[in-house]
């Protein structure tokens, strides 16, 4: 199964000073991954080190992240500005919001071509593809049940439409 690798923060600043660093979400998916999935830290996803979390304290815009390895102000300064990246294979639905996906084309499962993926929309209760279709923009929601397949190979991403979803 094939391993991608998708940033999920941003380290902002030092707190403290064993070590600990505050982060800007860049993902809904950032509390979950930084928790449960492989870790790495890098200016690019071609450029990352290992990261393991060691500990959290503190809760939402205050919470304080402890890398292993990291255990002075010094070392946590280094981090500002760089990227945490967390690994996630095929199924993670974290794929559907990659910035790989920008520019490929969706399409129905009919075979009609829908548009093209222009930008993916941050919202509170989901993501939303914005889809240009050449003669206006088409907002589809990135739930399950109307986003079927992501190929990467073929630059392609499969929707089954709602009633309306299109009109």
């Amino acid at each position: 199964m094939i391993e991608r690798i998708h940033p999920i923060a941003k380290v902002s600043a030092t707190t403290g000073l064993k070590g600990e660093v505050r982060l800007r979400p860049l993902s809904r998916y950032c509390d979950d991954y930084i928790r449960e999935k492989q870790l790495s830290i890098g200016i690019s996803p071609d450029t990352t080190n290992a990261l393991i979390l060691e500990d959290t304290s503190g809760m939402g815009k205050k919470m304080r992240f402890k890398f292993e390895g990291i255990n002075s102000i010094e070392a946590a300064e280094k981090m500002i500005g760089q990227i945490v990246y967390a690994s996630a294979n095929n199924d993670d639905l974290i794929n559907l919001v990659d910035s790989a996906l920008l520019d490929f084309k969706v399409i129905t499962d009919a075979g009609d071509i829908v548009g093209v993926l222009k930008d993916v929309m941050w919202l509170p209760s989901c993501d939303v593809y914005v889809v240009d279709n050449g003669e206006r923009e088409i907002l589809i929601p990135v739930v399950t049940e109307v986003v079927r397949k992501v190929n990467y190979e073929n630059e392609y991403i499969m929707i089954t439409p709602m009633d309306g979803l299109l009109d």
